[in-house]
């Protein structure tokens, strides 16, 4: 099939989690036998830090305007078998649906930020989504499952709402035998509805244990935030670097937005990245984890420094290593690029047998 994704960036991770979710699902497609075009708007804040500047996936497409986009892309998106539209993609309103009129085949919305967006809707604030489009999209694509989907099909009346999880790809993630650095790192762009949980799950534990080494890897965060003295920041960190960064830490631990734990079901990418390089978690705690991992044997629950410091002291180093592995093999059953290519090829030859059928 012929693909066209407009979306947020696929040439910079930078400041985003977007690019490698797209890198790693059209690299399976791609190996799949698909074709895919990726359209994405030339933006300097992108432009000035590409880690893929020429995916060697799919074929890119750069963009100055919608104008632009309409003009010199009518032809490919009329002609997609799949036109898929991203959030955050600027002016997403206009930009569905200028795609929904233009093109022929199955339309999608593909939404990164699940549990973002409908709390922008609840807001009305329709940055890159209207609850009018919901309805013309022939499928709408959650990074969120669980009870989310029937609300998104009663409640804004969307055809065909389905999980489509962020994913990992094994070929980039996977467990080196690398000397240990840091006791325990946490790697995002600083939020401050996640920020209190770093405190309390990083820095706090990093204090009571001055000897060890932690890590923060990722941009944004304030220039005088009081880290304790043994927490080491680092500013960015390319996705090339991600797999020695995991494998370089005793734990990692994964903290969830306040959007993303109140919905439930919406596990990170990060999450999957740590667990594909066999390295044990320590995550906060939402509805539908257990669904993804299963507690206490794949991945460890703190809600508090003490727990985070009880892992640390009574975990046995044999121990530590079972979980992590235990990890690696759900990830590498469940939750690949490939696995969420063939689920996407699924949606939409339900969604063409549905068309047909009207």
């Amino acid at each position: 099939m012929k693909f066209v994704i407009i979306g947020l960036s696929i040439t910079s991770s930078w400041g985003n989690g977007h690019a490698t979710t797209y890198r790693a699902l059209i690299k399976e497609l791609k190996a799949l036998g698909h074709d895919i075009l990726f359209l994405e708007k030339d933006v300097p804040w992108y432009s000035g830090h590409r880690d893929m500047p020429d995916p060697n996936c799919c074929r890119l497409g750069l963009y100055k305007t919608n104008e632009e986009l309409k003009t010199d892309y009518k032809k490919e998106v009329s002609e997609a078998d799949v036109v898929i539209v991203g959030s955050y993609v600027q002016q997403g309103v206009e930009v569905g649906n200028w795609a929904i009129e233009t093109a022929n085949g199955v339309t999608a919305f593909y939404d990164i930020d699940t549990p973002v967006t409908l709390a922008k809707l609840k807001r009305k604030d329709y940055e890159y989504l209207h609850p009018d489009l919901i309805k013309k999209y022939d499928l709408y694509l959650s990074f969120s499952g669980g009870p989310i989907l029937k609300y998104l099909e009663e409640h804004y009346g969307s055809p065909r709402a389905k999980a489509l999880y962020c994913s990992v790809d094994p070929d980039l993630y996977f467990p080196e035998d690398k000397p240990v650095k840091w006791q325990m790192g946490y790697l995002g762009t600083y939020s401050t509805d996640r920020q209190p949980t770093v405190q309390e799950l990083l820095n706090k534990p990093a204090a009571e244990f001055p000897e060890e080494k932690f890590v923060v890897a990722g941009p944004q965060y304030p220039e005088d935030f009081p880290w304790a003295p043994n927490v080491q920041r680092i500013e960015h960190l390319p996705p090339a670097e991600h797999r020695s960064f995991y494998n370089s830490q005793k734990y990692t631990l994964n903290v969830t937005r306040e959007d993303m734990i109140k919905a439930g079901y919406s596990p990170s990418v990060r999450l999957f990245e740590a667990a594909a390089c066999g390295v044990p978690i320590i995550s906060d705690y939402w509805e539908g984890i257990d669904s993804i991992f299963e507690l206490h044997t794949e991945i460890l629950i703190a809600t508090s420094s003490g727990d985070v410091q009880d892992y640390f002291m009574s975990i046995s180093e044999e121990q530590r290593k079972r979980i992590g592995e235990r990890a690696r093999q759900k990830v590498l059953k469940s939750h690949t690029a490939r696995a969420r290519a063939k689920e996407l090829e699924s949606y939409v030859q339900e969604a063409f047998q549905l068309s047909e059928n009207v």
